[in-house]
């Protein structure tokens, strides 16, 4: 048994669906789940309704509507107008029709949990409409009803027990079947609300049903050849690698590398699962996998580059040092706003940390610190790390950057610059 998980590029049109039809059609002598982003920019587009929806925009429908008519150009490309995935994909859209029709009364984490998730609600009912139409055996399966969190909406913790107890009830009869196919990024509370395991965490979706069903592997499709060492978005001259190791791919991961979700990696580590990074326009290709091996050693440094960061500095009313006590109690705050640290510096009198920059996130954050401290922020800044580096290599990435701060270790450097 094997997981697939497809991407947002590559679901963006009709085209990308056809392609995916056709690598599970190679795939078809082995029993397949399939993992399902939402279609392109999807995931954005609802980012910006539910906006739109808290603050009663003006233009909360247009938002609404320019979703819908994207997915429907898809959808009569690829199916008779009679075919009944279009009152599928027309039921799962009402689901937002009512809920912006009332006055927005719920805390924001829950009301975007429920509004995004139906990006990848749409895409995996259009995707598994598309394998059946072309004699691909396949069902529709509600991960909500799989994937059991808490109530941490935005970044929902799993019931690891409950999980797996109920995807090892269920989904191997189904697979005996045909092909499954799951939308990603989603989980489901006790009180059956829907709640998003983390931006971009479909992979992390692909690695949990793997490691309760025991896969041989979990292959990620991207519109890259592997796992690059920089965004070729980005640099010139990009390589792939070939082979990494999974503390490697942590480490990666954990500073920022987009191409993997960060929690992906340990559910498959623990079960000694392999996690495959393949093209998805040359399926051919061998891309990068990622596995339990040796030492590699890096000829070409890991360059990651984090947009739109806040530098944040705290220090106490009174002048006194920062302590243990106060660090706890920042900490404390930064975890009941659910902010990730991405790199921090203490000095007598500060504390400085770097993070993603989530304005209501953040200004509860900010609002929380002034009760007991000073606090000082920068925003609109780039977080630049670079592992396994070479000193000469760091400089030219510097050149016409302000560094606000810099934090080197033995294979890691860290730059947050203007």
């Amino acid at each position: 048994m094997q997981v697939f998980k497809f991407g947002g590029a590559s679901v963006k049109d009709a085209a990308g669906i056809i392609n995916l039809a056709n690598i599970v059609k190679a795939n078809s002598g082995q029993q397949l789940l399939i993992v399902v982003s939402a279609m392109g920019k999807t995931t954005n587009a609802l980012e910006k309704l539910t906006r739109a929806y808290v603050e009663q925009s003006d233009d909360m429908h247009t938002v609404l509507d320019e979703i819908k008519q994207y997915h429907y150009d898809i959808l009569h490309q690829l199916f008779d107008t009679s075919d009944k995935v279009f009152e599928e994909v027309n039921n799962t859209f009402v689901e937002i029709e009512w809920m912006i029709e009332d006055e927005p009364q719920d805390d924001f984490d829950f009301i975007y949990d429920q509004i995004v998730s139906i990006g990848e609600l749409v895409s995996t009912k259009i995707v598994n409409a598309y394998l059946n139409k072309n004699d691909i055996k396949s069902t529709w399966l509600d991960a909500r009803g799989y994937i059991h969190t808490d109530n941490t909406y935005r970044e929902g913790m799993v019931d690891w027990a409950k999980t797996r107890a109920s995807i090892q009830q269920d989904v191997p009869k189904l697979l005996e079947k045909g092909v499954v196919v799951t939308p990603g990024f989603l989980g489901g509370t006790s009180e059956n609300f829907t709640t998003t395991l983390g931006r971009e965490g479909s992979d992390y979706t692909a690695s949990i049903f793997a490691s309760c069903m025991h896969a041989e592997s979990v292959t990620i499709w991207k519109d890259v050849p592997g796992v690059l060492n920089a965004d070729p978005k980005l640099f010139a001259d990009t390589v792939k690698y070939d082979e990494l190791s999974y503390a490697e791919a942590i480490e990666m991961t954990y500073y920022g590398a987009s191409v993997i979700h960060p929690k992906t990696i340990k559910p498959l580590q623990n079960a000694k699962i392999p996690l495959l990074v393949k093209p998805f326009l040359h399926p051919e290709e061998p891309g990068t996998i990622i596995k339990e091996t040796d030492y590699i050693e890096f000829n070409t440094p890991v360059i990651i580059v984090k947009q739109n960061q806040v530098l944040l500095s705290v220090s106490t009313k009174d002048y006194s040092f920062i302590s243990e006590n106060h660090l706890a109690d920042i900490f404390k705050l930064f975890a009941q706003s659910h902010i990730k640290v991405n790199t921090m510096q203490n000095s007598a009198m500060s504390f400085t940390l770097c993070f993603d920059y989530d304005a209501e996130r953040f200004e509860k954050l900010a609002a929380a610190l002034q009760t007991d401290f000073k606090v000082k922020y920068n925003t609109g800044l780039t977080l630049i790390t670079v592992r396994h580096y070479k000193p000469e290599f760091v400089k030219q990435l510097t050149i016409d950057k302000t560094i606000l701060l810099e934090q080197i270790s033995r294979n890691t450097v860290q730059m947050v610059v203007r």
